[in-house]
């Protein structure tokens, strides 16, 4: 077997799992793992704006005021317009909100940073060197990419 076919296997098994993960979330919750990590933020910031989550979870304005849209219609993310400054809209989590967060499984991501981490410096330097080489080598410098392990639900969302 070539190694470029070795290579391929490779991600596509990460793909593989990385889509297996989305979907047991989705299953479990009922988010998608760009759900999950909006409301996450939202629930560790203090009445964040939108454009504060999107630069959080480095995902465009729109994308990200697309997912809370979906979220506040299911009454889980609350929009409170500032008193100070009616151009500002706050966020914050229902009731609902806090409960659904706290019985959703955690992100895959979790798991890879604890392993990342556990690597020495010079691993994490050469994994991050070949993977952005590999994203560069699919033309994919500049797709819109949260730093959460899923596939397929971004735009989607």
């Amino acid at each position: 077997m070539e190694k470029y076919e070795q290579l391929l296997i490779s991600l596509r098994r990460v793909i593989r799992a990385i889509d297996i993960h989305s979907r047991q979330l989705h299953k479990l919750s009922g988010l998608t793992g760009p759900q999950l990590m909006v409301m996450q933020n939202i629930d560790h910031l203090d009445a964040p704006l939108a454009k504060e989550i999107a630069k959080e979870v480095a995902l465009s304005p729109a994308t990200v005021t697309t997912i809370i849209d979906r979220l506040e219609s299911r009454e889980l993310v609350i929009r409170t317009r500032s008193e100070t400054d009616k151009r500002k809209v706050h966020l914050s989590l229902s009731e609902a909100g806090k409960v659904l967060l706290s019985h959703s499984p955690k992100p895959l991501q979790e798991h890879f940073i604890t392993r990342y981490q556990n690597l020495e410096e010079w691993e994490q330097s050469q994994l991050l060197s070949a993977v952005e080489r590999i994203a560069s080598m699919m033309d994919a410098n500049e797709l819109d990419a949260a730093p959460v392990l899923l596939v397929g639900q971004i735009q989607a969302d």
